[in-house]
């Protein structure tokens, strides 16, 4: 493990944020090559060119290591070129599986008991922001792999069951695993020195075949006007060298004696269905090889794809090292051979520099006064961000069409899934929430991943958060892409919000950024507002808004009575979204006088939905919440009286107005006492004021008045209702015993506290939580105490937790909150971590004890970490909690 907090090492100081200021200038592209192969590219939408939408049947698991990847490419420890030109991975093989281990392995949503669910273990332990220095971990069994009792075991069991687990089935039981690790160092930003180390774990010698593979990506079979130009990689001794027309030369080369093994990026089609292929030795020919000794590599040792082979005989505890140095050694066209590869002393300097600046860097960014374990959770944290930035290609016209080479898709397609998005052309690297259950964008996942990522490259994540907004993924009509399964989803606004926060990170100074921002988002705004708020009330809807199986029926179908559900949370985030738009109006208004117009316009927009929320009847004055009401065709309205994140989230909308801003912006201060004087009804959500820390009088603007922050906190930090050992729960407890139900068109709906998967299949898929404590809402809500906390100071104490007869200030309560969340994953005074609950094997083991998962959400009552295991995204916002805490 990399927990070196020192910066005693030798090496220049800051050599990192070098490296970031020479990328952000133009100056050496650092990022030009980076882990930006997915883990998964079988199963997605990019490749699903069935009539009905079924992505995991028609490309699954079994496909894809004999057919080529239209659209982007996969692989174990992978990284890539920007473009993906090549792809560099790395494959396994225990002399016992059926086929290589080149990609991990996984159930779709119609397989696990529970949603997709990937069946390996595998973790991100470190990654500068540049890529210079990276560590990647898996454990591999050495008996065969379970696959079809994995399958099958799934199969039999329901919600009501756990997932059966690649652990579950006894094969790393007495240590009969390799414990594999590829570290990389960069020497340039087209110069990777590599170092894959095999540990084996049992205690008898065991083989190993290691097959650090190189190819081409596939952009020639597709028959696209100019790309049937075939690039071309060969075996020269202990090396692989590729030529491109357009990248140049490329070099693998490996210490030690491997065996260069070639085929083709090429589908086999034979094996697939029964027809002709491309070529002799298509994309399965190197596992079929080595699994089965067929001849179905190149004997010229030439092709798109190949693998440097080695045989390592390890005793039984023993390890063994392999050395690899990738490198772009020529521009094109380059026609001699290129120089032999350093894999000696220049090598050895470069990996122990990029260590040690490692080392250095993050010394710098987690605080000293973290402890060891809050520091290695954070790193590991941010190894996940960064890891999980991926290629993403897609261009939705051309595959709603068809490629002009390949047999037209099912006409219904232009009717179907995506098909309004026809304008969408991604060819980027993207932040990814999970590289395998998630190996595609989620806009407002990546803006959470955004404010972690700036504490350590701003730079991009400003990128990230301007490439949403960017022509080729805004609609038209203004509205953010959702999510590559439909683009057309309505995520919660947060990207003014992220952008805010990464400004606020990245020193205040970037107005050009905010400015750029700012302009995207009228539009989105705008999109909102026409086609968000049915009855022109100002409360708005949205459908599920990414909180899933949390209220009693699905939020984003067809509601089953006739009417319209107007939604808290909807309300909330456009109350929160107008506000942030006020920030950055104010922001850019003290250096461009233009913008105070739009401040003022957004002050009053934001006053009209929050007095609204009250108007329309979402604040219960009885129960001191906030529900969603179903408003029927006759007028009738139905509170949804489910007390979830939904009525909580309304506290997130909330800033404070200085003194110093209205002097500043007069026209602003003159329609605030103007809406005082003559819409005395606005007072609740913008008339509180106060004396601020410098002795002048600031103004409240928030959707939830004094009174009723303090009435709803005492809900949210009640321990019967929201408040976790490990957090705030997304539903209350009090639905244990008192589950909400209403019956609707002849319908029961019912929602019951479930801390852990939803046994309801409301949604299918993924999408199993109910009641579970959830990172982003956490984050939210902490944030939104502590912007409370500077407006009311120590004045305002509440009792915490509710019915402790202890008070605290907003403050104390949001470190106290933030404390929790990130006790889940370090460990315990027994040495246990929460999120890995009563897995015996990860508390306790020496070899698994320390690498941490990143849980996309976690049991409301134990911490357990529940979802897709490798959460990066949003979740690696624990870092950030670790990082304000300790500052």
């Amino acid at each position: 493990m990399i927990t070196d907090r020192s910066s005693s090492d030798a090496s220049p100081p800051d050599a990192e944020r070098l490296r970031l200021a020479q990328a952000d200038s133009g100056e050496q592209d650092w990022r030009a090559w980076g882990p930006y192969l997915s883990e998964r590219a079988w199963g997605t939408v990019r490749e699903d060119y069935s009539e009905h939408g079924t992505a995991w049947d028609y490309f699954p698991h079994d496909h894809a290591r004999s057919r080529a990847y239209r659209w982007n490419e996969d692989g174990m420890a992978g990284v890539c070129d920007e473009r993906q030109t090549f792809a560099f991975a790395l494959a396994l093989w225990n002399g016992r599986d059926p086929i290589l281990k080149e990609r991990m392995f996984g159930l779709g949503g119609d397989s696990g008991n529970h949603g997709e669910d990937v069946k390996e273990y595998w973790w991100y332990e470190d990654s500068t922001p540049t890529h210079s220095w990276m560590r990647w971990r898996y454990h591999y069994p050495q008996a065969a792999f379970p696959y079809d009792e994995l399958v099958a075991v799934n199969a039999l069991r329901g919600r009501d069951d756990t997932e059966y687990e690649l652990v579950d089935t006894g094969i790393f039981d007495d240590d009969r695993y390799w414990a594999v690790t590829v570290d990389y160092a960069k020497a340039s930003p087209t110069d990777l020195c590599i170092v894959v180390t095999v540990t084996n774990r049992a205690d008898r010698a065991e083989t190993l075949h290691v097959l650090p593979t190189l190819w081409f990506r596939n952009t020639w079979a597709w028959g696209l006007p100019g790309g049937d130009r075939v690039p071309r990689l060969t075996g020269q001794g202990t090396r692989l060298v590729g030529e491109h027309r357009v990248f140049g030369q490329l070099l693998l080369e490996g210490d030690g004696g491997p065996v260069p093994l070639l085929c083709d990026n090429d589908t086999n089609a034979e094996r697939l269905w029964g027809l002709p292929g491309r070529s002799p030795y298509p994309k399965d020919g190197i596992n079929d090889h080595v699994v089965n000794g067929a001849a179905t590599v190149n004997p010229a040792r030439e092709g798109t794809k190949g693998a440097l082979h080695y045989v390592l005989d390890v005793p039984a505890g023993g390890q063994r090292q392999i050395r690899l140095r990738l490198t772009r050694t020529a521009s094109p066209p380059a026609a001699a051979p290129p120089p032999p590869a350093d894999l000696s002393d220049g090598f050895e300097a470069v990996v122990w520099a990029r260590r040690a600046e490692a080392n250095r860097f993050f010394a710098g960014v987690i605080p000293q006064a973290a402890t060891q374990d809050e520091a290695l959770v954070a790193r590991q944290a941010i190894a996940g961000l960064m890891w999980g930035k991926q290629f993403y290609h897609f261009d939705v016209k051309r595959w709603l069409e068809g490629d002009p080479g390949s047999t037209p898709p099912p006409a219904g397609r232009r009717h179907g899934r995506n098909s309004a998005w026809w304008h969408m052309t991604s060819f980027d690297v993207i932040s990814m929430p999970d590289p395998w259950e998630y190996p595609w964008y989620a806009a407002w996942d990546l803006a959470f991943h955004c404010v972690s990522i700036a504490r350590v490259d701003p730079g991009f994540a400003k990128e990230q958060l301007l490439l949403l907004l960017r022509e080729w993924y805004l609609h038209p009509n203004g509205q953010i892409p959702a999510y590559e399964w439909a683009f057309g989803d309505v995520n919660p606004p947060v990207h003014a919000w992220a952008a805010l926060k990464v400004f606020e990170i990245d020193g205040g100074r970037d107005y050009e950024f905010l400015a750029r921002v700012m302009h995207k988002l009228l539009l989105n705004f705008t999109w909102w507002v026409n086609r968000k708020d049915t009855g022109g009330n100002n409360v708005f809807e949205g459908g599920f808004l990414g909180l899933d199986n949390v209220g009693p029926f699905d939020r984003s179908a067809a509601l089953p009575v006739a009417g319209v559900l107007e939604q808290s949370d909807g309300t909330g985030w456009m109350a929160m979204y107008a506000l942030n738009l006020l920030d950055m109006a104010i922001v850019l208004a003290e250096h461009d006088r233009t913008w105070v117009d739009t401040a003022t316009k957004f002050f009053e927009h934001f006053a009209y939905i929050a007095a609204a929320a009250y108007e329309q009847g979402l604040w219960d004055e009885e129960d001191a919440f906030f529900y969603d009401v179903l408003r029927l065709a006759d007028g009738t309205k139905v509170p949804l009286k489910v007390r979830s994140v939904v009525g909580l989230l309304p506290l997130a909308a909330t800033t404070r107005l200085t003194a110093k801003t209205l002097h500043r912006l007069p026209e602003l201060g003159a329609r605030l006492r103007w809406f005082l004087t003559n819409r005395p009804e606005y007072a609740q959500v913008i008339g509180t004021r106060r004396l601020g820390p410098d002795g002048r009088q600031q103004r409240l603007l928030s959707m939830v008045g004094p009174e009723q922050v303090v009435r709803l906190l005492a809900r949210m930090l009640d321990p019967d209702e929201f408040l976790s050992e490990y957090g705030l729960r997304t539903l209350s407890r009090a639905h244990l015993d008192k589950p909400f139900s209403v019956a609707l068109g002849g319908q029961e709906f019912s929602v019951g506290y479930e801390p852990a998967e939803s046994t309801s299949g409301l949604f299918g898929g993924n999408s199993n939580w109910r009641g579970p404590i959830w990172m982003p809402t956490n984050f939210l809500l902490i944030s939104a105490l502590r912007d409370y906390a500077a407006f009311f100071g120590d004045d305002l104490q509440v009792e915490y937790p509710t019915r402790s007869g202890v008070k605290r200030s907003l403050d104390e309560i949001a470190d106290d909150l933030s404390a929790r969340l990130i006790s889940l994953f370090t460990q315990d005074d027994w040495g246990r971590r929460p999120i890995y609950g009563a897995a015996q094997m990860f508390q306790t083991h020496p070899d698994w004890r320390d690498l941490i998962a990143f849980p996309e959400y976690f049991h409301g009552d134990n911490g357990a970490g529940l979802g897709a295991w490798h959460q990066t995204g949003w979740t690696a916002l624990v870092a950030d909690l670790i990082l304000t805490l300790r500052r």
